[in-house]
Formats: C-alpha cells, structure tokens, sequence
C-alpha cells in the first residue's frame, strides 16, 4: 500500500522500454475472447482489467498505439510488441500479465464468448510439464539467458552494456 492507504501496482512491457504505475483500486478483471483482442495479444483471449477509477502513470516511455476500432485503441510496446492496453471512451483496461504481479488480478468474467475458441476450456484437462522437462528443447533451455525486464522497477533498463 502507498503512503495514502491506497493499493498501487507496477508493470510494464518484456523488454522494460514500457513502465506503468498504478495507484487506486483496479475495477473488474476479465477475459475478453472478442476476435479482435484475439488478434490484439496473438491469443486465445485477452486478460484485463480496468483502471477507469485509478491513476495511471507512464513511468519509462510510454506505449505506441493503434486505433483498432472507431471508438478504441491498443496501446503495445514499440519495441518488443508487448500488449499493454485497451483504450475505449469509457475508460482504459491494462493487460493483466503485464502486471508485476498478475496471480493478485483474477478474472471475474468472461466477455466475447461468442468468439471463445471451441479448445479454449479443455486446455486446463491438457497434461502439464515443468518449462525443463522438454527434452527436445533440453539442451538449450539449460544454457538460457532471459533479457526480459524483471518484475519490479528499475531504474536503469537495459542493464549497462546490454542493448
């Protein structure tokens, strides 16, 4: 909590060109299965939630946008193409997984069902593996370095003598 007793929240994009900081209550989180958020985030669905009665800083830049409809636009990282918002005359919505810590934001709802995937609710029935236990992918991932901006603020990204 801030020093004002309200919740604040951080996030930002993979590679950290993008950093938002959020002060006051989110609103409902949902996912949206609408064709477009589809496209949007290259996914089954899109998770978000709604930051219309809280405070939106751009902390490091600020995202690239594209008006993906007549009334809203998608706001992504213009260097890793990472989807951060939905932009609408009602408000703004951020990505959930674009949060510091998105196991605190659970959907509550589900919107654009009419586009849901017919294989979207049998994928928690699919077998699940540790990220190590491909072994076809074995070898390499135990060499793996990840240049993805971590899960907290920095104040310098990337770090010096990386590009």
């Amino acid at each position: 909590m801030s020093l004002d007793n309200r919740p604040h929240y951080s996030g930002g994009c993979q590679c950290g060109a993008v950093r938002f900081h959020v002060e006051g209550a989110l609103g409902d989180a949902s996912v949206c299965h609408c064709r477009m958020c589809q496209k949007a985030s290259g996914n089954f669905y899109l998770p978000l939630v709604s930051v219309r009665g809280a405070h939106v800083t751009w902390t490091r830049s600020e995202p690239k946008r594209f008006q993906s409809s007549s009334h809203s636009r998608r706001g992504f990282c213009g260097e890793c193409g990472t989807p951060l918002t939905f932009e609408a005359p009602d408000g703004m919505a951020l990505a959930i997984a674009a949060f510091d810590h998105p196991e605190e934001i659970a959907p509550v709802i589900q919107w654009g069902v009419e586009a849901k995937l017919p294989y979207v609710d049998g994928v928690p029935d699919l077998p699940g593996k540790g990220t190590l236990e491909d072994m076809d992918a074995g070898s390499y991932l135990h060499e793996f370095v990840s240049y993805q901006h971590p899960d907290h603020d920095t104040d310098v990204w990337p770090p010096e003598g990386r590009k």
